[in-house]
């Protein structure tokens, strides 16, 4: 009776042991990978210029795109979304029911979107206020990246994980240009800016640049304990490329880049699937444009894929030195500090008044659209709370803002960040507009314009500098 007692609590403790990765030894590290479809229903408005228009037609498919990391005491799981932004309640309404499901804390998940600008809306009909309830996107949205997580941690495995950088400069531009004086045009609010945002591509005007590029695409690799590739998470610094169909949704190159990666690592078939993600990195400032020499003309997509395709096998050549490891500690820390919302002046409420009392004198006209934007932000409370968060994978640092944040505010995380890896994810957690640093706010230009930017004036040295203390305070941490 004894002995068969004892097989019997050894076989349940041998099973209990391989269904529960936690309590595999600390540091042997788990991966899982996934993905979920979050294509929209064609006739959705496309978001990302100053006036939406219905899709006809899918060219590809949007996806959420998941990573789930375990060390046999913290879990972690990073989401990079096929959309334009999402809004800060698709982010917690997500969180909420992973932690449902799969027990992974909500200060454990990163959700970013990739910013590209031929998907529907995930940002509801105000992407700053704090909504009651979601619409049937946004709650679609939110449902799919809970499952794509949860699908993720049922295929974790012995993993092993390596951290790596390449740099490809060739596809990056600043977009913001100093240029002669005079040549610069008023901006919507009757002013004079003095740099300009996508100045004409090739003009004798151009003088130089307003600010640098980071050219460098970090990722972290996964892989099997066996060799197999499991997943890239990547993230580079540029803003989108563009160049789609008329009236298409598209996962933009972000969602070439993944599929094309996936052919060069993969051998063959393999089940369950490689997942590569790409995020959008610090790229508020940087595009794909030469403006100094101006390209010709494209095809649809052919740029994109020309792109995508480039730095993809850029990444793949890059992972051939890499050394991998089995063991490994995870760590998150994540806040909402209070930022000001960026208030009209008298003057500026002046104006808005009576730009907003002659209407619109066209279609475009952006000094109506603008006093629109004023109103809207002037009716917002004195402060926002704004999510940030820091992710350790042993002593690599991943950092997010819910912005497009400006490549700078990226470099200077990269420099000061007290983890020895790190960069930075735009775009996490919600959307709170264009977040240039003090100095670009003085140059003016299209990204400072006040309801283009929301925020502060000060916020991006604020968000930066709570960045850095969390960096530090999980540096205080063991990292393996």
């Amino acid at each position: 009776m004894w002995t068969r007692l004892m097989i019997t609590l050894l076989v349940a403790m041998a099973v209990l042991i391989t269904m529960s990765p936690t309590l595999l030894p600390a540091g042997d590290l788990q991966a899982g990978a996934a993905t979920s479809n979050i294509t929209p229903s064609i006739g959705g408005d496309i978001i990302g210029g100053f006036s939406p228009y219905p899709s006809t037609h899918i060219h590809d498919e949007l996806h959420a795109r998941c990573l789930v990391l375990d060390d046999g005491q913290t879990k972690l799981a990073l989401v990079v979304c096929d959309l334009l932004g999402i809004h800060r309640n698709v982010s917690s309404e997500a969180r909420k029911q992973i932690q449902a499901k799969v027990g992974i804390s909500t200060a454990n998940v990163l959700i970013s979107a990739t910013h590209t600008h031929s998907a529907t809306s995930a940002l509801g009909k105000d992407r700053m206020k704090m909504q009651t309830e979601l619409d049937e996107y946004q709650q679609f949205v939110a449902t799919r990246i809970a499952d794509g997580v949860a699908r993720a941690n049922n295929l974790l495995k012995p993993a092993e994980i390596a951290f790596g950088t390449v740099d490809i400069p060739e596809h990056l531009n600043n977009r913001r240009w100093h240029m002669r004086a005079g040549t610069v045009p008023a901006n919507p609010f009757g002013g004079q800016d003095l740099v300009k945002m996508n100045p004409p591509a090739g003009s004798p005007n151009l003088i130089e640049p307003a600010g640098p590029i980071d050219p460098t695409v970090s990722f972290l690799s996964l892989r099997t304990r066996e060799g197999k590739p499991l997943s890239i998470y990547a993230a580079y610094s540029l803003h989108y490329v563009g160049g789609v169909g008329a009236t298409d949704i598209s996962a933009d190159y972000y969602g070439m880049f993944c599929e094309h990666l996936g052919r060069l690592v993969q051998s063959e078939p393999q089940d369950p699937p490689f997942v590569a993600l790409m995020a959008n990195g610090t790229s508020g400032d940087i595009n794909n444009i030469n403006f100094r020499k101006p390209r010709p003309s494209k095809p649809p997509y052919q740029q994109m894929r020309f792109v995508a395709e480039d730095v993809a096998s850029k990444v793949h050549v890059a992972l051939k030195p890499l050394q991998y490891r089995s063991t490994i500690s995870l760590a998150a820390a994540y806040r909402e500090p209070e930022i000001a919302w960026r208030r009209p002046n008298a003057d500026q409420k002046k104006w808005m008044e009576e730009t907003l009392a002659k209407g619109p004198q066209s279609k475009q006209d952006l000094s109506f659209i603008y006093a629109g934007r004023v109103q809207r932000l002037s009716e917002y409370p004195e402060v926002t709370t704004v999510p940030v968060q820091v992710l350790r994978i042993g002593d690599v640092g991943i950092g997010t803002m819910p912005c497009e944040v400006f490549c700078e505010i990226g470099l200077d995380f990269k420099r000061e960040s007290a983890l020895k890896h790190s960069f930075m994810v735009s775009l996490g957690h919600g959307y709170f507009g264009y977040l240039p640093t003090p100095r670009h706010h003085d140059l003016g230009g299209y990204e400072t314009w006040i309801g283009t930017n929301r925020l502060e004036r000060q916020a991006s040295d604020k968000l930066l500098a709570q960045l850095l203390e969390m960096s530090k305070s999980l540096v205080a941490q063991p990292a393996q």
